[in-house]
């Protein structure tokens, strides 16, 4: 029983599994705390910014947000199996190795699967990069709207506002913006909604970041298990070529001894 415990854990492709806890926990983080921070900018700009969402079939800035949800969504369905092929992917690799002498057979699907593996993963990292990057606007947004609320408080008669034209979310026609002289400004400061809101987007962006890094790892892992997949495939040729010579040459020594002694006979 110890032994076989021994083998089963030799035979866990522990990189693949690091790589997997921190992708599922990066992608975690990214859609959880990214949905609940959407959906504390919509009820921040309904309260604080007075703005409503528009009849008909006209994207606004929460016809967005509602987008931007369900793509979290998907990430979050899509991720969580990719997750889970990556380590099946390593598995395989790993019995593949440890079994080169074995009855296992590495084949070439096996390699081109692998191969494939290691595109899809490189787009993918490149994709996180580019939710990273999106993921800072928000986070460098309410950074502003935290320094404006930090400074208002410290500098006695100071008249600061926050145009929210300035990021895009409103069009150059609406004039949507809060001032420190309103009272609405206070109450958005005095608030937990708008602290929580920006914690939790740059909770999101360090799960983008560390899903990023476990796409890193995850090239790491896939392109040494390709090229260790590669040496095992020219091995077995070896051994195979090996054992046919062997068998060659053992068949030509039990053919000369019995030519052999049939001529003493």
């Amino acid at each position: 029983c110890f032994e076989c415990c021994i083998k089963c854990l030799g035979g866990i492709p522990y990189a693949s599994l690091i790589a997997t806890i921190l992708l599922y926990a990066g992608v975690a983080l990214f859609c959880g705390c990214g949905h609940e921070a959407l959906s504390g900018t919509v009820n921040i700009l309904q309260t604080y910014f007075e703005m409503t969402r528009s009849a008909g079939d006209v994207i606004d800035a929460f016809t967005m947000i509602d987008i931007f949800k369900y793509v979290i969504y998907g990430v979050a369905a899509a991720f969580f199996v990719y997750g889970i092929l990556l380590m099946v992917e390593g598995f395989f690799t790993t019995g593949a190795i440890k079994d080169l002498y074995g009855d296992f057979k590495i084949t070439t699907c096996g390699r081109c699967v692998s191969a494939w593996f290691i595109m899809l993963t490189y787009i993918f990292m490149l994709a996180w990069l580019g939710v990273t990057a999106f993921t800072s606007l928000p986070v460098y947004m309410y950074f502003n709207l935290w320094t404006i609320c930090r400074n208002a408080t410290v500098v006695d008669g100071a008249n600061l506002c926050l145009d929210l034209r300035q990021y895009g979310i409103v069009t150059i026609g609406e004039e949507k913006k809060v001032c420190t002289s309103s009272e609405s400004f206070i109450k958005m400061c005095d608030s937990n909604e708008l602290n929580m809101t920006f914690h939790l987007f740059i909770v999101a962006l360090a799960g983008a970041g560390a899903a990023v890094i476990a796409m890193v790892h995850y090239l790491m892992v896939l392109s040494a298990n390709w090229a260790y997949v590669k040496d095992a495939c020219r091995m077995q040729k070896y051994e195979d070529i090996k054992s046919k010579e062997e068998q060659e040459l053992h068949d030509i020594h039990s053919t000369r001894s019995k030519e052999r002694l049939n001529a003493y006979t």
